[in-house]
């Protein structure tokens, strides 16, 4: 067993947002993304795999594919890996979104930033 405490992983920047690795194996990773108000990830995909999404706080909206739906703390979303998304922080307060990522497409997936 491995216990590793969220609230560690939550780190806010103003010049972008922060993704911040929980659990990494050769298959899966997980992690939290963090965000300040008005920052956004850049649209993408994920090929190959399936991405399941916890709102931890905040709110924003993501983007699947041209549909937007909003989301605030405590949604959870699914969507394909090849399904073209995005997300914003539209609330006033930061956002954090616990995230795993399933068939890792390659590394750069799973990189902090």
């Amino acid at each position: 067993m491995e216990k590793i405490s969220l609230n560690e992983r939550i780190e806010y920047k103003e010049e972008k947002f922060t993704k911040r690795i929980v659990f990494k194996d050769e298959q899966s990773v997980v992690f939290v993304l963090n965000f300040m108000p008005g920052q956004e990830l850049p649209t993408h995909r994920h090929p190959g795999a399936m991405l399941y999404l916890t709102v931890l706080q905040g709110e924003g909206i993501i983007t699947a594919d041209g549909k937007d739906t909003g989301v605030s703390a405590g949604d959870a979303v699914r969507c394909e890996g090849d399904e073209v998304f995005s997300f914003r922080c539209t609330g006033t307060q930061p956002a954090s979104i616990y995230v795993m990522l399933t068939s890792i497409p390659d590394e750069r997936y799973s990189a902090e930033v």
